[in-house]
């Protein structure tokens, strides 16, 4: 099979090397310009290690990637990870089109951010979609999804990298097969089920204290590692990572203030909230490294009493 590349970092170069480790034949490979002082993008390098033809086009409209599309004869292009519009006439050149990943059920969770939205709020199971790209943002035919559960104090971190990732690779593989085979089943997305969700960044990120604890709980593992929920200890940033909860279900029951530190239990930094407290594992102040929250505590630096947020 002749395999046109479209993607980025170290999804894209998993998925080139996925094909390349069973003997497919990758004639081009397409990722983004790096930006100045950013790490070398790990598709590009990887292609280039290979003696792989890579283009760096700042736009997939332009008239010269449309024409190295056409010049690599592809059988099939496979986008992984792709944050550049990617217009029709390119997408089509190849003799059996092109194909493309997205970490959610679409049409759920459309758009950039799609494994922190489902965490945050709380959803029981993610997925993810192999589809025909269109001129709408992830709104083309599916042809092939994959399940994962989320658990109760999953991440983003360990849901994309130990399920969504490896699942992904495996599924652009499998569908690429069935797609130049004819064996595959193109199912129009349901419009009426469609949701589409923005960037999930550092203003998605706060933590408000007046929120009930399962909500602080999930605005935590949605985004962990990044971008890293936050609050604020005397007007300073504090990023909490690795959260469990504590339901309290008796009135009253929950001591301190919402936001107040309580203090530390089993190395965790233990904080009031609605309806319960939130065990954080791991926190960053200011301009500091990520720590241990209970070392925070040891050093002084977080106190038993401070109200967080305020």
């Amino acid at each position: 099979m002749k395999i046109a590349i479209v993607g980025q970092q170290d999804f894209g170069k998993a998925v080139l090397e996925a094909f390349v480790a069973r003997g497919d034949q990758v004639v081009a490979v397409f990722c983004a310009p790096e930006k100045e002082g950013a790490r070398p993008d790990a598709l590009r390098a990887a292609a280039q290690e290979k003696g792989l033809q890579v283009h760096q086009f700042k736009s997939l409209r332009a008239p010269e990637a449309l024409q190295a599309m056409q010049a690599a004869g592809a059988d099939i292009g496979v986008m992984a990870f792709v944050l550049q519009f990617a217009p029709q006439e390119f997408v089509k050149v190849p003799k059996h089109g092109t194909i493309q990943y997205h970490p959610s059920l679409l049409p759920k969770y459309r758009g950039p951010s799609s494994i922190n939205w489902p965490i945050s709020r709380g959803d029981k199971q993610t997925g993810l979609s192999i589809f025909r790209p269109t001129d709408g943002l992830d709104e083309g035919a599916v042809i092939l999804q994959k399940r994962a559960l989320i658990g109760e104090n999953d991440t983003l971190g360990n849901v994309y990298f130990e399920r969504l990732f490896p699942m992904g690779v495996k599924a652009m593989l499998e569908a690429a097969d069935l797609v130049v085979a004819g064996k595959h089943k193109e199912t129009a997305q349901d419009e009426a089920q469609a949701s589409y969700e923005g960037w999930f960044r550092e203003a998605e990120a706060r933590i408000h204290w007046a929120s009930h604890v399962d909500l602080i709980h999930n605005l935590i593992r949605g985004s962990d590692p990044a971008p890293g929920a936050w609050t604020t200890l005397n007007g300073v940033k504090l990023q909490l990572f690795d959260s469990r909860k504590e339901i309290v279900r008796t009135f009253g029951a929950v001591k301190g203030k919402l936001g107040e530190v309580l203090g530390v239990e089993d190395g965790r930094l233990v904080i009031a909230a609605q309806g319960g407290r939130i065990r954080a594992g791991k926190a960053k102040l200011g301009d500091g490294k990520k720590l241990a929250a209970a070392d925070l505590v040891a050093a002084g630096s977080i106190k038993a009493g401070q109200i967080l947020g305020a």
